[in-house]
């Protein structure tokens, strides 16, 4: 499986994808499986599944929160493909994000072809480059896997260019300079990047710039091919608490939301 065909039928719908995110193992791993299952019945057109990690420097604290939860409820490896798994099976293009320390201490061979075999489409990898990743693109090559690079508003013309020409799926631009998380406004940066990156590349073009709304989700849709969404979606988990129904509810609502602001504009898509 590929995340191309998700993106293909938004495009010939005149919208953008919707793209949820949620750490495996929050609130715990039969909680998250949940969860997703919710957003995609609500709408997300592709999902990220993270991987939970002890360091995760890019992240902000809403995800940061999340991440350590399912490590103290001891989330591995092999719960966040047993995740992929059961969200693929869905018929919704699942992908993993993940920092690349946990997938060089699995066996990068051995990753991706579980990965593959859990029906998983592809990887994000926020903190290795094309240049550094020689290893991770020809595992996944070879087992017929998405390979999802992200570029920055700092990342150079030349960055963009070799960005773009090692991936596979679509490209993530990241809009926003430092961690993530939700914002009450969206960066002015995303659609300058979004423009230096289509002139290098047919490939889709996600922003993951802290969309909360679907107000947001709209106005990110208007110009990028995939709107990109996680600490919102985590939020709404969190300021459930223990409550298991209400924060299911809540990411039905956001989910809703989100997938009505990305088809809000419906125009001819080049």
């Amino acid at each position: 499986m590929t995340v191309a065909p998700a993106f293909a039928r938004a495009r010939e719908e005149g919208r953008a994808a919707l793209v949820g995110y949620l750490p495996a193992g929050f609130p715990d791993v039969p909680g998250a499986v949940d969860a997703l299952r919710v957003m995609v019945d609500a709408g997300c057109d592709v999902i990220e599944v993270g991987m939970p990690y002890s360091d995760p420097v890019m992240d902000g604290p809403t995800i940061q929160a999340a991440a350590q939860q399912a490590l103290e409820n001891g989330c591995r490896t092999s719960d966040v493909l047993r995740t992929v798994e059961a969200v693929a099976a869905t018929g919704v293009p699942t992908v993993v994000m993940t920092y690349w320390n946990p997938v060089e201490r699995y066996g990068v061979e051995r990753f991706a072809a579980d990965l593959a075999n859990a029906g998983g489409a592809g990887l994000i990898t926020p903190d290795i480059t094309p240049d550094y990743g020689a290893e991770w693109i020809a595992a996944a090559d070879a087992h017929d896997l998405d390979k999802i690079f992200l570029v920055a508003p700092s990342s150079t013309d030349e960055r963009v260019a070799l960005t773009t020409q090692a991936s596979r799926g679509f490209v993530y631009a990241t809009a926003v300079m430092g961690v993530t998380g939700a914002r009450t406004t969206t960066s002015d940066l995303a659609g300058p990047l979004v423009a230096r990156v289509r002139a290098t590349t047919d490939l889709p073009i996600g922003v993951g710039l802290g969309v909360s709304n679907g107000d947001q989700a709209a106005e990110v849709g208007a110009y990028a091919d995939g709107v990109i969404v996680g600490s919102a979606f985590v939020r709404a988990l969190l300021d459930a608490g223990t409550d298991r129904a209400a924060g299911l509810a809540a990411l039905r609502t956001l989910t809703a939301d989100l997938a009505d602001g990305v088809r809000r504009v419906a125009a001819p898509r080049g």
